[in-house]
């Protein structure tokens, strides 16, 4: 069957006016196959994931692996497909606004882009947003449906200041963003401060570890949770796991 990337994006939209749905992270063919037959509505791609699957660490991806990625995402499946697009893959607006025209151009209903660049430290606050509404403006200048979700990786980097997280999501929901998202809130109270103080604005969480439930997102106001590269890394541990024991003990573990 055709894709039919219209329809999917509009359906990716849809998904995010009211409930809460889940958005699982494949990096292969197998993988989409065996979340498809789960039910889910929609995937997303993961560039850890992306990067273990080409023997590289994550963040050691380029701008043409990501695109080769996403091109084959969306050929394997009718799903709408989230991309995960790093930093768009440049320091300066206009390097992002060129990136994500090219991301587009795969067929993606959705893609991220996060504040924190690849050396490891965040953008000043100005030009992350200015980040921000390049992306915006690419997609604009396209015609698409396509929506853009902005990260703020301040947690990740290092910093617990919530209020900071909060104020860098909000400038970029002013920016343009249809969605934005921190990697690294999950404690409830944390969570419904972020709904809060970018409602009406879709919020994405990533599950990362056990201990919150969907349902408890679902909840406190999420619209969307991600699982980013716990399936690729639990995948991989448990190969490893087997080789290891082969390797070792010239067995397959008990």
């Amino acid at each position: 069957m055709a894709r039919d990337v219209a329809a999917a994006r509009a359906a990716f939209r849809d998904l995010h006016r009211e409930g809460c749905f889940v958005l699982p992270n494949p990096w292969d063919l197998g993988g989409v196959r065996r979340l498809e037959r789960l039910g889910f509505a929609a995937l997303a791609s993961t560039s850890s994931g992306c990067a273990l699957a080409l023997g590289l660490e994550d963040g050691e991806i380029t701008l043409e692996d990501a695109l080769a990625h996403l091109r084959f995402l969306c050929a394997a499946t009718d799903l709408p497909i989230n991309a995960d697009f790093e930093n768009g893959f440049a320091d300066d607006a206009p390097g992002v606004a060129r990136n994500v025209a090219a991301a587009l151009e795969t067929g993606v209903a959705g893609i991220s882009i996060e504040d924190r660049h690849r050396r490891g430290g965040l953008y000043g606050t100005a030009e992350a947003v200015e980040r921000v509404a390049a992306a915006r403006a690419a997609i604009d200048r396209s015609g698409t449906d396509v929506m853009l979700i902005a990260r703020c990786e301040a947690i990740l980097a290092g910093s617990a200041d919530l209020d900071r997280t909060i104020a860098r999501l909000r400038a970029f929901a002013g920016a343009g963003a249809d969605c934005v998202y921190a990697p690294g809130v999950l404690a409830l109270d944390d969570v419904r401060r972020v709904v809060d103080a970018v409602a009406p604005v879709p919020v994405n969480v990533l599950l990362y570890r056990p201990g919150v439930t969907v349902a408890e997102l679902a909840a406190a106001g999420v619209r969307r949770v991600s699982v980013g590269g716990v399936l690729a890394r639990a995948s991989w541990n448990a190969f490893e796991h087997v080789a290891a024991s082969l390797a070792r003990d010239g067995a397959l573990p008990g």
